[in-house]
């Protein structure tokens, strides 16, 4: 396993002048939730999460030789148009990498990033924007090193892509992903995220992820912020070992399939998330009313069918409903007919299970 020290980097074999490459990295939803950090975000707790297969981030680097290497020199386009008001995110983001990345001021970047799921759709889209500059500039950095490992790659990326955005690091490669050094992963990590490395019954093969856009406005409270509120709040330390102790749990869940158990944690986990924000100082309620009467009608239709279909929530109202793809045509006609009308605009989105961060092209 690596370690922070190793992926600084002492010399490069190769030389290049200019080229792009074209990565697309996916968002993420933690089952076991990441709630509070230490410095150079490291997480207070474990967390695991399903990767997402549709709502992802696209993004092309294109990067020419400077003469000097005085300053950082970049350009940020978000669907094609510049994006002033996040430059001052990357130029933070490379300062924190620069040691494990010097090659950074040698180049001028052109960052072009988009998005496949709608603008202000109250998706984070840190995620997968951070993982998905962090494979660029890796897959640069690969170039400029050609011997480096396959394991390497990914573990770097995961390492950076956590240096910009915490959650990022699930981001990058595997279904699920675990991320926080817990005793009972075998190679798990604060520094990067981890493809989960035991088996995973088929229950889980494929599994749905359909998000209710309740409220697509602004988050309430900044996921900084957020996390910030964890220092000094009154349950934190409990919190943090039941985060443990749930991810513990979802071990021997995911090998024996047992959906009741999960809906249990994850349901639990997501409702937990909530009452640290609503018990800190100050407090804050991230729900809208429209998210409770999802929740309701959940609980009232799983226990009508028999269905195994349960929720969860990020920092905010919208709610990722979750189930089995052999359920499918029951859930979709489910939300169509009850929930839908909870939704802004009457939208939301299908997902599923994906596989990670996905290459597009390179030219150099």
């Amino acid at each position: 396993m690596f370690t922070a020290n190793d992926f600084i980097p002492s010399s490069y074999s190769q030389t290049i002048e200019k080229g792009s490459f074209e990565w697309s990295a996916p968002s993420n939803i933690a089952l076991v939730k990441y709630w509070g950090k230490k410095a150079n975000q490291i997480p207070a707790n474990p967390s695991v999460s399903f990767t997402l297969k549709n709502c992802k981030t696209i993004t092309n680097l294109v990067f020419t030789k400077k003469n000097n290497s005085e300053n950082f020199s970049f350009d940020l386009l978000f669907e094609g148009k510049p994006k002033e008001d996040f430059k001052p995110k990357i130029q933070k983001f490379f300062e924190r990498i620069e040691k494990y990345l010097p090659f950074l001021k040698d180049y001028y970047f052109t960052i072009d990033t988009q998005n496949t799921f709608p603008h202000s759709s109250g998706i984070a889209s840190s995620a997968s924007g951070m993982a998905a500059l962090a494979m660029n500039l890796m897959s640069l950095e690969k170039a400029l090193n050609p011997e480096m490992s396959e394991d390497y790659f990914y573990q770097k990326a995961s390492f950076l892509a956590r240096l910009g955005s915490g959650s990022a690091c699930r981001s990058v490669k595997g279904k699920i992903v675990a991320w926080g050094s817990h005793v009972n992963i075998e190679g798990s990590s604060d520094e990067f995220g981890l493809e989960f490395p035991y088996s995973i019954h088929k229950n889980f093969k494929n599994y749905q992820d359909t998000i209710l856009l309740v409220d697509k406005g602004e988050k309430q409270v900044s996921s900084t912020v957020g996390h910030d509120l964890m220092h000094n709040h009154p349950f934190a330390e409990r919190r943090f070992a039941q985060a443990h102790e749930n991810l513990d749990k979802l071990i021997n869940i995911f090998e024996n399939g047992n959906l009741e158990a999960f809906i249990e944690i994850v349901e639990s986990e997501a409702l937990t998330l909530h009452a640290m924000m609503m018990t800190s100082t100050p407090y804050f309620i991230l729900m809208k009313p429209n998210t409770l009467e999802i929740i309701n009608a959940i609980w009232k239709f799983r226990k009508a069918t028999q269905i195994p279909v349960c929720f969860t929530l990020d920092a905010g109202a919208n709610v990722h409903v979750l189930y089995p793809e052999n359920v499918k045509d029951e859930v979709l006609q489910f939300i169509q007919d009850e929930l839908v009308g909870y939704c802004q605009n009457a939208q939301y989105i299908c997902d599923e299970i994906g596989e990670g961060a996905t290459k597009i092209n390179s030219f150099i």
